[in-house]
C-alpha cells in the first residue's frame, strides 16, 4: 500500500519536497513499481553496474537538491545520490509516472561528488 496519498490524487503534477520524494521512492520500491528506461539500461551497461547496484542506491541514498522540471514531458525530475555496494558514488535520475510508479531516466557515476558529499 502506498503511504503517500498526496490529497487522494493518483498522478503527481507538483513538485515533491525532497524528503516526500524520497518516501515516495521507497513507496515505489516496497509497493509500487519502478520502470527502467531504455537509456537507462544503456546507461547502467555502460557504468558496468547491475541493477542491484542501482536498487542499492534507490534504497540507501539521498535527494540533496530539489525537484526539476523536465522540459519534454512537463514532469518533475529528481537525482538520488549514493554509494552503490562496490563503493562508487552513484546518481539516478528518476521521475513519477504515478504516485505508485517510478521510471529511471538515467544512471551514472559521480567522480567528483563535492558539495552533495554527506
Amino acid at each position: 500500500m502506498v503511504k503517500y496519498q498526496l490529497m487522494g490524487q493518483r498522478e503527481i503534477d507538483t513538485c515533491l519536497s525532497k524528503s516526500v520524494a524520497l518516501g515516495v521512492l521507497h513507496d515505489c520500491l516496497e509497493d509500487g513499481s519502478i520502470i527502467q528506461s531504455k537509456h537507462f539500461r544503456s546507461e547502467l551497461a555502460h557504468e558496468k553496474l547491475t541493477f542491484e547496484d542501482a536498487w542499492h542506491v534507490l534504497r540507501t541514498g539521498q535527494i540533496y537538491d530539489n525537484g526539476e522540471p523536465d522540459i519534454k514531458t512537463g514532469e518533475w525530475k529528481y537525482r538520488v545520490e549514493g554509494y552503490e555496494n562496490g563503493g562508487k558514488w552513484i546518481a539516478i535520475i528518476f521521475s513519477f509516472k504515478a504516485i505508485d510508479m517510478a521510471l529511471l531516466i538515467t544512471i551514472f557515476s559521480v567522480e567528483n561528488k563535492g558539495r552533495h558529499a554527506r
